[in-house]
Parts: structure tokens; sequence; C-alpha cells
């Protein structure tokens, strides 16, 4: 089978904060996003450090293996807890991450945290990861609903991130999963899908034509919900064509 096309669309607001510490860039079939978190502007570093170091990891190579995959996020890991130890002022920075990878044919990912990636097929949520925090706990135990997650009141108690002091434990894909044309992604922070709900992320899904144009949905969506002060939100499109 000849490898498909992905097209790609991205937006990142401060939305109602004074800065932007979500960081998202993408590069040869390597999707990155992270979301920083910690005073002085130190989230925003980590996330930038998170994202650049899995770009140079993992790009210009085959797809990797779910090993490979573990590596270039533990390496990243390393490289924020390297400049903590420099920098006294950083030393509480942290970030989330996720990773979408794809060769055309295929296609691997993993996140730590509460970034999440959602895959689309014929329309329909088929998969989304399973955040790294308090409430996803909660739920998995059914102490209470998923959708009771996004406002939950620990919601923002995290139990994974990139720039703690344990060893970072990323949840990888065990095995590449194969494209199908029509396959659609997202990847985003949680001050994205906090407004934005699964079942309508699959209804504007298909009124739109392009990345672009379902992004520029969704955020409408968004503005129209959050509340003053509301988090900075990112969010990566990818339609498979």
């Amino acid at each position: 089978m000849s490898a498909l096309t992905l097209h790609t669309a991205t937006l990142s607001s401060a939305g109602g904060r004074a800065d932007n510490q979500d960081v998202c860039a993408w590069r040869d079939g390597c999707w990155v996003l992270a979301d920083g978190l910690g005073g002085h502007a130190g989230g925003a570093v980590a996330a930038r450090i998170a994202v650049d170091h899995i770009l140079d990891a993992l790009t210009g190579a085959p797809l990797p293996t779910g090993a490979a995959l573990t590596r270039a996020i533990t390496g990243a890991h390393q490289a924020i807890q390297d400049q903590q130890a420099s920098d006294p002022r950083l030393e509480r920075m942290r970030t989330t991450l996720v990773v979408l990878l794809s060769d055309g044919e295929r296609a691997l990912w993993a996140h730590v945290g509460d970034s999440r990636l959602y895959h689309f097929r014929g329309g329909r949520l088929c998969f989304q990861t399973a955040d790294h925090s308090v409430p996803q706990v909660l739920a998995r135990a059914g102490e209470i609903r998923p959708d009771e997650i996004r406002f939950h009141e620990d919601r923002n108690r995290l139990l994974r991130t990139l720039g703690n002091a344990d060893t970072v434990r990323p949840t990888v894909l065990e095995s590449p999963v194969a494209l199908a044309r029509g396959d659609v992604f997202l990847l985003c922070t949680d001050g994205f899908w906090e407004y934005v709900t699964e079942p309508e992320m699959e209804v504007t899904l298909a009124k739109s034509a392009d990345p672009d144009t379902w992004l520029h949905t969704l955020a409408v969506r968004l503005l129209a919900r959050a509340e003053p002060g509301n988090d900075n939100y990112t969010a990566a499109a990818v339609f498979v064509t």
C-alpha cells in the first residue's frame, strides 16, 4: 500500500492567562505537544525542552519501536532535570507530553500527564489516552463517571509529569496501528479538552472538510464556554487522506 498523506493544523492560545506555557510542534511525521507547569515561566521552558528533544531524537528515522519512544521521552525528562539542576529558579518546572509518530502507513503514540491524544476512525472516536491524574484513577475505580473528570476538584493533581523527581513513566502504545484513509488524530492540552466534549468532537468532525476548519469550530465552542482566566489551550489535528 502506498503511503497515505497526513494534513496538519495547529492552534495555541494563552487563553485568559498572561503567558502561554504550552508548546506544540511537528516535523517529518512527528507531532509533539506539551503543557508546561511551574512558576517563573518555568513551565514554558520545560515544555520547550521536551518538544525540542523529542523532535531531535525521533525525526528523520524509521518509525521507532515503543522501547525507542520510551527512551526518547526518558531523555527529555533527563534534559529537563539537568536544566533544573543548573538554574534553581526552574527547579519546580514540569510538563505534560503527548507524542504522535507516523510513517504514512502506521502510527504510534505515547503520553505523560493529562494532555490527550484522540483517534477517530470512520468519524467515530475509537481511542483516547487515559490521563495520569487523580480524577482518572477515581474514574477507573468507578468512584466517578469518566465525564466527571473535566471539572473535578482534583483535576489538576497529576500523578506523572516530565521534570518531577521520580523516573518518568510514559504510557506508550504497545504496537503501531495501521492507518486507514479518513483517520483523524487530535492532540490537545487540558485547557482545550476541558471545554469540548468527545461527542462534540465527533459532530463537528463530520462537518469539517479539513483540520483547520475542525480546530476553528472546536475553538469557537471552547471560547463560548471558557470562564475568565481560563487556562492556555493548544491542539494539533492530523487528517489522514
